[in-house]
């Protein structure tokens, strides 16, 4: 029996490792924990540890790492001090975490020190900002790389990650967006209480390299949006610095009928309210993933995605106030050429399985090798 230990932040890496947990419940040669951490708990952003609470997963253990002083290295260290205190407890055999927050990288620290394998999900990419750097030291301090595509496999292979440990299964989103139990859009619109016919989707998070500029460029954001004639429904940025910018913007929407806010959505309800919206507009990753493969057009604001954001029908704007009332004019013109194939085929939880259960994976040296290229 392999323990199997899962770390989640926020509300957008669990919609990433959701299918990989469920399928892995499902064997009886797992034994599956979850450790719950970062947005999940905290009230303002939604309290996610509900939707996660929801799967009824078997072994879910809650820390809450939020400090006064929302500073990622304070919010590092006491993760990782958490962390380590459960893995201890449960002693897994394998540690998952996925993408670019610190909650991944304090996984990656506790495992790689305990002498515990780690898996990183969606290593290999390339986005700008600081999370770069996170998600490639995240990279290097794992030891098996579940990969989008053939691209972020090469570039682990430049950073000298060994070929066997490199499995390249697609974006386990992917799985849920074009499954069959997602819900109907009216089911979603009557949940949250949405009255537009037609609608935009607004997801604009913090720069955490540009804080010092983030309340001139939240501020500008949310008076293009007012001075817009379209409906939009709003979710909450992440929790980086800046977000209470952020937020507070928002606050000038909420007395505004053509507007929607919610700190945060189920992912499913989510996927289903993309999947039917006129564009999406700000700076998240769903944007430049989720977004093509329903073929929605997307505008995409500032930096954030900046090594991301290269796909010919994203409509790439600086924060400049006229930039982004000029994309506003023209994206009811704006085509979608085609939908994007770069991440995978919807069957990354099964791919992940096959991986999981080769015994080849489980013999895998702790002691990593560097290859030269």
């Amino acid at each position: 029996m392999k323990k199997i230990l899962f770390l989640t932040g926020t509300r957008a890496d669990f919609g990433k490792i959701k299918s990989l947990i469920q399928i892995l419940e499902q064997q009886q040669g797992f034994e599956v924990f979850v450790f719950v951490t970062g947005m999940h708990l905290q009230k303002e952003y939604g309290y996610t540890v509900i939707e996660i609470e929801r799967c009824r997963f078997k072994n879910v253990h809650t820390f809450e790492n939020h400090t006064h002083e929302t500073t990622m290295d304070l919010t590092l260290a006491k993760t990782i001090e958490g962390l380590s205190v459960y893995v201890k407890e449960i002693n897994p055999d394998l540690i998952v975490v996925h993408g670019d927050r610190v909650e991944t990288l304090a996984g990656a620290i506790v495992g790689s020190l305990n002498n515990i394998l780690v898996a990183h999900i969606e290593g290999g990419e390339i986005s700008g900002t600081v999370d770069e750097l996170i998600r490639h030291s995240v990279s290097k301090l794992s030891h098996i790389h579940f990969v989008s595509n053939a691209e972020a496999a090469k570039r682990l292979k430049q950073m000298g990650e060994i070929k066997s440990s490199i499995f390249t299964i697609g974006s386990p989103d992917i799985d849920i967006m074009f499954s069959e139990e997602l819900p109907s859009l009216e089911i979603v619109k009557e949940y949250y209480q949405i009255p537009f016919e037609s609608y935009a989707i607004v997801m604009f998070h913090p720069v955490t390299t540009e804080a010092k500029d983030m309340q001139q460029y939240a501020d500008d954001f949310v008076q293009v949006l007012l001075n817009d004639t379209h409906n939009y429904v709003v979710v909450y940025p992440n929790n980086d610095l800046g977000s209470q910018y952020i937020i507070a913007g928002y606050k000038k929407l909420r007395e505004n009928s053509r507007f929607r806010v919610f700190p945060s959505l189920r992912f499913e309800y989510f996927l289903s309210l993309l999947k039917n919206s006129q564009f999406i507009i700000g700076n998240s990753s769903a944007g430049i993933r989720e977004a093509p493969y329903y073929g929605i057009p997307i505008i995409n604001i500032g930096t954030r995605q900046q090594n991301r954001a290269v796909h010919s029908d994203i409509v790439n704007v600086d924060y400049e106030v006229n930039s982004i009332n000029a994309a506003l004019k023209k994206i009811g013109q704006h085509q979608v050429k085609k939908k994007m194939d770069d991440f995978g085929q919807g069957n990354s939880a099964v791919l992940f399985l096959e991986s999981i259960e080769n015994e080849a994976i489980w013999s895998i040296n702790q002691q990593k090798q560097f290859r030269d290229v």
